[in-house]
């Protein structure tokens, strides 16, 4: 079964991928791991990704279509895969539905977690990191002894990317990105939608059912 995961930062798509390939015996492809292993394998493409990762550029469609095309035909995604960060626009989609289309392969489902922006600033800007230990805290959700110091009395940090000025942008840019590529799997039917909020457990089962995962 070929699924693919769609949702905003902060919304647990991590974490929800790795318990449904767990389910499916499929792997979990992740575009990032995907480029870094790439670049660390030397491949021809690892190298095209090379030079405008540490350019500090975004790696052309065509490079990152072309790692995937290698990928999903490697032994282990033979039988399925759950892809993660991928695609992220229509054009993207379309050129994922051709190299499928070429290997007899579709996909099955599209899962969307759906995650009020305001729970998603919650849970973000809430997190601390441990000076020392790199320990994550949540203010709400796991907090530490107090809320500037971990345990052992650590200073805690606020992450660069964690502040709300950083992750609102991203929330508005997900939005007007993934609004399009929605719709076009919802034309198709593949589309399912998962409510995020609630407990992990219970969101992983509701993303169970959604795809007929018993």
């Amino acid at each position: 079964m070929d699924v693919i995961f769609i949702g905003p930062p902060g919304a647990g798509k991590g974490t929800q991928a790795q318990r449904l390939c767990a389910k499916l015996g499929v792997p979990q492809i992740a575009t990032g791991d995907m480029l870094r292993a790439a670049r660390k394998a030397g491949t021809e493409l690892g190298r095209k990704a090379d030079e405008f990762m540490s350019a500090g550029a975004l790696v052309p469609d065509e490079v990152v279509i072309g790692l995937v095309e290698e990928r999903v035909q490697q032994p282990d995604a033979l039988g399925g895969f759950v892809l993660d960060g991928f695609p992220r626009t229509v054009p993207q989609a379309e050129n994922l539905d051709k190299i499928l289309g070429r290997l007899g392969r579709s996909i099955a489902h599209v899962v969307l977690l759906e995650v009020p922006d305001a729970l998603i600033l919650e849970r973000i800007t809430g997190r601390r990191v441990g000076e020392t230990t790199g320990r994550i805290y949540h203010l709400k959700y796991d907090p530490p002894p107090s809320p500037d110091r971990g345990e052992g009395g650590e200073r805690l940090l606020l992450r660069d990317d964690d502040r709300e000025d950083v992750v609102r942008p991203r929330l508005v840019n997900y939005s007007a990105l993934t609004a399009p590529l929605v719709a076009w799997y919802g034309n198709k039917g593949l589309l399912r939608r998962v409510d995020g909020v609630g407990a992990v457990d219970d969101v992983t089962q509701a993303i169970f059912r959604a795809i007929g995962a018993r």
